[in-house]
């Protein structure tokens, strides 16, 4: 039987659930013959085209939120690698990714196009009432992924 690396994909994102999931995952599930892939989703700029009165916003504003943006993908993704780091596991084979658009669509396609071999993700605990009115992206991923999905809810 061939040993074939597995894909551990991770998403990541400013939250402290994310944080969590990544500090069980790198405990309970990565191996140094895993590759992490660490995710992360933003929102697409044209997201950030409108304000709330649907107003267009300059093109320095959306330069501005763009940069913005970026600082934000950067900083997660410097904080999801120090909490590897900290774990110790300096011997690990990462990747980071970052995703364009809805994080619950993006997360399964990405998830699907470089065949992880499991998905792991944060919850943040939300009732029924607020998941039913904002959704849950660990729930839709759960039910759309193509492979296994853990969720790892922050105690």
């Amino acid at each position: 039987m061939e040993n074939k690396e597995r894909k551990i994909m991770v998403a990541v994102d400013e939250s402290q659930e994310s944080m969590y999931a990544l500090s069980w995952c790198i405990t309970n599930l990565v191996t140094d013959t895993n590759k992490l892939v660490l995710l992360y989703v933003r929102p697409p700029s044209a997201f950030y085209s409108l304000d709330a009165a649907g107003y267009i916003f300059s093109n320095d504003v959306i330069d501005a939120m763009e940069k913005y943006s970026m600082h934000l993908v950067n900083s997660v993704m410097e904080r999801a690698e120090a909490t590897c780091r900290n774990l110790k596991a300096t011997n690990v084979n990462m990747e980071r990714v970052v995703g364009v658009g809805d994080a619950k669509d993006v997360i399964c396609s990405v998830a699907k196009k470089l065949e992880a071999d499991t998905l792991v993700m944060g919850s943040h605990g939300y009732g029924f009432l607020k998941r039913a009115i904002l959704g849950s992206v660990s729930d839709h991923c759960a039910k759309h992924a193509e492979c296994p999905v853990v969720i790892v809810k922050h105690p």
